[in-house]
């Protein structure tokens, strides 16, 4: 017997057949633009994301690195907040380090005003990696009291740190930051290094800024060097 197709047979496969192409084009065009997507997050990731320089590029750039973190000995101080401040307290996250005093009549404020510019400027994801801390050159007049007085106006995240005279002396020669007690007329004041040491979240001497501090290089090389440790695991 003759099979009969009716129009409505012939209708029908054909709309099945378009049907069929529709969500191919639709799978199609949603594949193309989950690929756009994703190639568009990784373009805005790359030029948010803070440029790896060479050692070479840092060293110019005033940011020197040890060839080999140096591990600190342990050591017990006193932070502003009347806490324990030992090693441990460097474990975690970068800490930048500037050896200073309250009584310092210039380079101490400026360089506390600009380490305060530079995290306000940092990558957030960086900034959160990161903390400040002031040890000081002069405890005899930088007691806790005054240090949180001092400290917490420039930020009031930063951690000022104090204690015995030879615990903070043997800490700075770990880091390789002199200081000295130089009379004054009836006072004194205090010649000490100026760069600042930069610690790793193990809590190891890692490298340090070199001075003149520069607030646009201290950022470029700063989150460089963390950016590269983060994901390259230097």
């Amino acid at each position: 017997m003759t099979e009969v197709h009716t129009e409505h047979d012939f209708s029908s496969a054909s709309d099945a057949v378009s049907a069929k192409q529709k969500a191919g084009i639709i799978k199609t065009v949603v594949g193309i633009l989950i690929a756009i997507a994703i190639m568009l997050m990784m373009f805005i990731h790359k030029i948010n994301s803070p440029r790896v320089l060479s050692n070479e590029e840092l060293r110019i750039n005033g940011l020197f690195i040890l060839d080999q973190p140096r591990i600190l000995s342990d050591f017990e101080l006193q932070n502003h907040r009347g806490e324990s401040f030992t090693k441990d307290s460097l474990k975690g996250k970068w800490s930048l380090v500037f050896f200073g005093f309250t009584h310092c009549p210039d380079i101490c404020p400026t360089t506390m005003a600009l380490l305060n510019q530079l995290m306000t400027e940092l990558n957030g994801s960086i900034l959160d990696q990161s903390q400040v801390v002031m040890v000081t050159a002069d405890p005899a007049r930088d007691t806790v009291e005054k240090l949180a007085e001092y400290v917490p106006f420039f930020n009031p995240e930063f951690t000022g740190v104090t204690g015995d005279f030879l615990s903070l002396k043997r800490l700075g020669n770990q880091l390789n930051v002199p200081f000295v007690k130089v009379p004054q007329g009836d006072s004194y004041t205090i010649d000490h290094g100026g760069q600042v040491v930069i610690i790793n979240p193990r809590g190891d001497y890692h490298g340090f800024l070199s001075t003149p501090l520069d607030l646009a290089r201290m950022k470029l090389t700063y989150q460089s060097m963390v950016t590269a440790s983060t994901c390259c695991g230097q």
